[in-house]
């Protein structure tokens, strides 16, 4: 597989997050594409590594998204926890932009980070 649509750039909020479902190998992935405070678009998965909850409901702040259960905030980057109690990372997905597609590869994760 390659790049598949997630969505429209005007369904991404301002500083904000928008569930999509992508196909994966194993199945739909869930995937939050996230708005950063300075406009630019990442994709993460969707599932908080601590909570099992949609990221896409938590905040935005800078270039981290915030879980709503417990407040676990993510490296939009990396997807590295950058505050507890999550200690477990989260796929990044590379993002390309076409037009007013979004597309999003959950093929080829971008993440690095290692668990705490």
């Amino acid at each position: 597989m390659s790049a598949q649509l997630a969505c429209f750039a005007q369904d991404v909020p301002p500083c904000g997050a928008f569930r999509a479902e992508l196909e994966g190998e194993d199945g739909p992935v869930p995937v939050a594409v996230v708005r950063a405070e300075d406009g630019e678009l990442y994709a993460i998965n969707d599932i908080c590594s601590h909570g099992a909850v949609s990221l896409s409901d938590g905040e935005v702040e800078g270039t981290t998204l915030e879980c709503w259960l417990h407040g676990s905030k993510f490296d939009l980057h990396t997807g590295a926890p950058t505050g507890l109690p999550a200690t477990r990372p989260v796929p990044v997905y590379p993002v390309t932009v076409e037009g007013e597609r979004v597309l999003v590869d959950i093929d080829a994760p971008i993440v690095t980070a290692k668990e705490s």
